[in-house]
């Protein structure tokens, strides 16, 4: 049986910066804070706190003073910055220049928005890291939507400015789009005020026509995340999508010999916050299997 790591699945470029600004800062001091998980891997994870990388959440923020803090790739609320400013805290920012971009991007829409009492959509994850800082931006006033029964939240007879957090699948992208679309013509406003805008990080929407082609090259495909991702269920079910024989990990002691019966092929992929290290361990595991 053949074992193939998808070369184009792991860490996307934002991931790869927060963590070599970490291990930067760590081979120096040994210690550095980081709000909330570097990255949605739990070895990956482990593995940084095992040079001194201590998670904290933002109301242990405020407790901190006089301290490093990184800023994941998930980018942050101006609350957060504010908070790092009273506490004489030196800010390590690694926020993904994409986010950046759609943050500002968000801002000047509010403001658009405001004059036209209209309202601002995201579809996205509530309680997101990304959706909240997203969402801080503008004081908390957007509406976020994940399915198609979030779009009643939704008033039709005012303007729409239409965003994305930057990891949501395209095609749900464009499903959200169809059903505003489809009931603004309910609602009676023939000519609405929409303008939806495609905020979804290139390097996501280029990796789900690749992974497809991935999964269906191989009898078995193992798919290894962290079980927090929301990238990673997403991509999960999209190999399943193709192939039935497709199994998540997070691990390799996860793995098991009769999934593997009859194969000629197997494929490792993994999430955008899957580190390629952790998908070399799990196809050498499944190499001793043989």
């Amino acid at each position: 049986m053949k074992v193939h790591v998808d070369p184009n699945s792991g860490f996307c470029f934002g991931v790869v910066f927060a963590i070599m600004m970490a291990e930067e800062e760590l081979e120096k001091s040994g210690l550095l804070y980081c709000l909330g998980d570097i990255v949605h891997n739990n070895r990956e994870v482990e593995r940084l706190a095992s040079k001194g990388l201590i998670i904290i959440n933002h109301d242990e923020l405020k407790n901190i003073k006089n301290s490093k803090v990184l800023i994941r790739a998930h980018g942050e609320p101006p609350e957060t910055y504010k908070i790092a400013l009273e506490n004489n805290l030196e800010l390590l920012d690694a926020s993904c220049p994409v986010v950046l971009k759609l943050q500002n991007r968000i801002r000047i829409g509010a403001e658009e928005m405001q004059k036209k009492n209209g309202q601002i959509v995201i579809y996205g994850k509530e309680g997101h890291a990304e959706v909240n800082g997203l969402v801080g931006q503008i004081s908390g006033n957007a509406i976020i939507v994940n399915n198609e029964s979030d779009l009643d939240k939704i008033d039709y007879s005012k303007p729409v400015r239409f965003y994305s957090q930057t990891t949501q699948p395209t095609e749900g992208f464009k499903e959200m789009i169809d059903g505003i679309t489809e009931r603004f013509k309910k609602s009676g406003n023939l000519q609405p005020d929409f303008i939806p805008y495609n905020t979804i990080c290139s390097q996501v929407s280029h990796k789900e026509p690749r992974l497809k082609k991935f999964a269906k090259e191989h009898d078995v495909v193992i798919f290894v995340s962290g079980r927090k991702s929301s990238n990673g269920l997403f991509l999960y079910n999209l190999c399943l999508s193709i192939n039935p024989k497709t199994y998540f990990i997070s691990e390799k002691s996860e793995l098991k010999k009769e999934w593997f019966e009859n194969a000629e092929s197997a494929g490792v992929c993994g999430a955008t916050s899957t580190p390629m290290w952790l998908m070399e361990e799990v196809a050498e595991e499944i190499n001793k299997m043989k």
